[in-house]
């Protein structure tokens, strides 16, 4: 793909990452060796080159033309138990986040990943939606869904629940043999239709050798924190419901 003249001006104003990772390093830590200083800045300039992809890949998301229209006339079960469009769930927004957890009327309890996934993101839930609807959904009825929200102490997570299996298995969050997938998926409004923004892929072909398939960056507060410690998240580790 070629690169954005906007990329270009950026990059010649930027200041070279190898430049501010020494600058930065000249206030070492107290005791540190001469190898730890010099890894230390090897890393903090990948560090800096490595965020400044990250600018370019939200700018690259940011940009994509519009999406597909929604055509099917898919159906939810909202809190108050009335049965509402995908369009309602924007409520005041144009942008509608949703993630469909794996939590369906066969299982007893719901997924261990998808629950750990939501913990971290019910603590900034009520920030994200001052910017964008945000809604949780789940093949359970919502009663069934809130009640384990407040076993975990969730007081920010909004669960809808799905009418039928249309939405899942369009998205590829059920298989014709029961399995669940988690689905994430933003939408956007466009007067009284809604297109698709994003939908989340990255299928297991595409995850390198020794790794589950993750996204980039990956939103899971979880392995981002684990990915600071020397041990790293690990390849034969998972969260559970409890401990």
């Amino acid at each position: 793909m070629p690169q954005r003249s906007e990329d270009k001006m950026e990059q010649a104003t930027l200041k070279p990452a190898k430049e501010l990772a020494e600058t930065y390093r000249k206030r070492p830590l107290p005791g540190e060796s001469a190898a730890y200083t010099q890894a230390r800045t090897e890393l903090l300039q990948a560090e800096i080159e490595a965020r400044r992809v990250i600018t370019r890949l939200a700018e690259q998301r940011q940009a994509l033309p519009q999406g597909p229209l929604v055509q099917k006339d898919y159906r939810f079960r909202d809190a108050s138990g009335k049965e509402v469009g995908l369009i309602d769930l924007f409520g005041d927004h144009d942008t509608l986040i949703t993630y469909f957890w794996m939590y369906g009327p066969e299982r007893e309890r719901p997924c261990p990943m998808c629950t750990n996934w939501l913990g971290g993101v019910n603590g900034n839930a009520a920030d994200v939606k001052q910017r964008a609807a945000f809604k949780i959904l789940g093949r359970s009825p919502v009663a069934r869904q809130q009640a384990f929200g407040a076993e975990r102490g969730w007081r920010d997570l909004d669960f809808v629940q799905t009418v039928g299996d249309d939405y899942a298995r369009d998205h590829e969050g059920l298989d014709d043999e029961g399995y669940e997938y988690p689905i994430f998926a933003v939408y956007r409004r466009d007067g009284d239709k809604v297109c698709y923004f994003l939908v989340g892929e990255m299928p297991s072909e595409a995850a390198d050798p020794g790794q589950d398939p993750r996204g980039a960056v990956d939103i899971a507060p979880l392995w981002n924190l684990l990915d600071m410690t020397p041990e790293g998240r690990g390849t034969d580790w998972y969260p559970k419901l409890s401990y």
